[in-house]
C-alpha cells in the first residue's frame, strides 16, 4: 500500500506554512505537483554547474554530461528500452509526435490511422500533414463508452503506414490494449506510436514486452519539470528518420558545402537542451521507481470509485467513458446539459481551493462530434488523500444548489 502521509511530506505545496491553505489538487492529468527532490535536484545545477553537457571538458561540463547520462541511463531502465541510444530529450509529448510526424518520410497517399478521441497532439500534426503534403487521417471510432474497438481497428488497419493511438485517454481515463493493437498493427504492415502521456505517471510501461515502435511521454505530468519529455524509439527506427530539427550537437563534421550528421539521439537533439529539466526528469523517475505501480493504481481506483459512487446520485450528471470506475484510470471527467463547466470549476477554487480542470481537455474533435460544450474533469494522483475527494463531493453538492 501507499504511505500517502509520507508522499505527501515530500510536496511542498501541500504544505504550507498554514494548513488551511494547501490546495485541494485534482488536476494532475494537466499537471503533477513535484516533490522536493525533484526541485532540489534543479536547484543543484543552476546553483553549483550550471554549465554545458557533452561539449565543454572542464570540470562542470562533465559534472554535466554525467548526470544527463545518468538520468538517459534512468529513462531507459524505466520503460525497459534496450539501449539509452533509443532515448530522446524532448520538451513535451507534443514534440516527441511531432518528431516523428516531420521525420517518418510520409509521403502523399501514406495512411495514418488514429482513433476518434486523440489529444489535439496526436490529430493535428497529421492533418497538418494531410494539407501539407496529401497522407490519408483515417479515424478509428471507439465504442459509445469510450472503449476501444479491436474490430473497427482490425477493419480499419489494412494499408496503414502508421498507427498513432493514445495509451491512456486523457479525456476519460481508459486504457487502450496497447499489445493487442500493435500486434493487430504489425501483423497489417504498419508502423506504431504511443501517446503516453497519461499511461507512464500511472502504470508500468515495458516497451519491449509492447513491442511499440515510438512511444512519447511528458516530464510534467509524472512529477518532473515542465519543458521536459521523452521520444522513444526502437533504435532501427531511429537510424532511418531523419531530424527535422538540426544544428549544434547534431552533426560529427561539417564542411561549407556538406555535413554528417551524429547517430541517435544526438542528432534528434539540436542546440543546448534543458539540462536542469532533464536533470529533474531522471530524479522524478528514480523518485517513481520506488513505488508499485499497482499501488498507485489501487489508490487511485479507491479515490476514483468514491467519487464515481456519488457522482452517479445526481441524475443530471452525466460521466464521460465506462461507469465503472476501474476502466477511468484516475479520471473523473463529467458534465452537466445546459451548464457551463468552466463556471463550476471557478466556483469549487474560489469556494474551497479546490483545482480541477474545465474546457475541452485538448480534445476539442470529440466534444465537436458529440455536441457536448464543455466537462469538468477531477484527475487523481498517489498524493491524494480520501478526504480530497470527500472535500470535492462536499463542495460540488453545495454548488449545485446554487446553479
Amino acid at each position: 500500500m501507499l504511505n500517502v502521509e509520507k508522499i505527501r511530506a515530500d510536496f511542498d505545496v501541500l504544505n504550507p506554512e498554514s494548513p488551511a491553505k494547501a490546495p485541494v489538487y485534482l488536476d494532475s492529468a494537466c499537471m503533477s505537483l513535484k516533490p522536493r527532490q525533484v526541485v532540489e535536484a534543479m536547484n543543484d545545477y543552476y546553483a553549483n554547474y550550471p554549465a554545458c553537457a557533452g561539449r565543454s571538458s572542464h570540470k562542470l561540463g562533465d559534472k554535466v554530461t554525467k548526470k544527463v547520462k545518468k538520468a538517459r541511463e534512468l529513462v531507459t531502465e524505466f520503460i525497459n528500452a534496450k539501449s539509452d541510444d533509443e532515448i530522446i530529450f524532448t520538451r513535451n509529448t507534443t514534440e516527441g509526435i511531432n518528431l516523428l510526424a516531420n521525420s517518418l518520410g510520409l509521403q502523399k497517399g501514406d495512411i495514418v490511422l488514429i482513433s476518434d478521441k486523440e489529444h489535439n497532439s496526436n490529430l493535428v500534426p497529421w492533418l497538418r500533414l494531410r494539407d501539407k503534403i496529401g497522407i490519408v487521417v483515417r479515424i478509428c471510432p471507439t465504442n459509445e463508452d469510450g472503449t476501444f474497438n479491436l474490430d473497427n481497428f482490425s477493419q480499419l488497419v489494412s494499408g496503414a503506414k502508421l498507427v498513432s493511438v493514445v495509451h491512456t485517454s486523457n479525456l476519460d481515463g481508459v486504457t487502450n490494449p496497447a499489445k493487442e493493437i500493435i500486434k493487430i498493427a504489425h501483423q497489417a504492415g504498419a508502423l506504431v506510436a504511443l501517446d503516453a502521456a497519461q499511461s507512464i505517471p500511472h502504470k508500468k510501461v515495458d516497451v519491449r514486452d509492447l513491442d511499440v515502435d515510438f512511444l512519447a511521454f511528458s516530464g510534467h505530468k509524472m512529477l518532473g519539470p515542465t519543458g521536459t519529455g521523452v521520444f522513444y524509439g526502437k533504435l532501427e527506427l531511429l537510424e532511418k528518420l531523419s531530424p527535422f530539427l538540426v544544428g549544434g550537437d547534431t552533426v560529427e563534421s561539417t564542411s561549407y558545402d556538406s555535413y554528417k550528421m551524429l547517430p541517435a539521439p544526438e542528432k534528434f537533439e539540436a542546440g543546448l537542451q534543458d539540462y536542469a529539466g532533464i536533470i529533474g526528469l531522471g530524479e522524478a523517475v528514480k523518485y517513481l521507481s520506488q513505488f508499485d505501480f499497482k499501488y498507485i493504481a489501487e489508490h487511485e481506483f479507491k479515490l476514483n470509485a468514491y467519487i464515481t459512487n456519488e457522482l452517479q446520485k445526481i441524475p443530471k450528471i452525466k460521466i464521460i467513458g465506462p461507469e465503472d470506475p476501474k476502466l477511468r484510470s484516475g479520471i473523473v471527467n463529467f458534465y452537466i446539459d445546459g451548464t457551463d463547466m468552466h463556471k463550476f470549476a471557478v466556483m469549487l477554487d474560489e469556494m474551497a481551493g479546490i483545482e480541477i480542470r474545465s474546457g475541452r481537455h485538448c480534445v476539442h474533435s470529440w466534444f465537436e462530434n458529440k455536441k457536448i460544450y464543455n466537462s469538468a474533469r477531477v484527475s487523481l494522483y498517489l498524493y491524494n488523500m480520501m478526504e480530497d475527494a470527500e472535500t470535492f463531493i462536499t463542495n460540488l453538492k453545495k454548488i449545485l444548489e446554487i446553479l
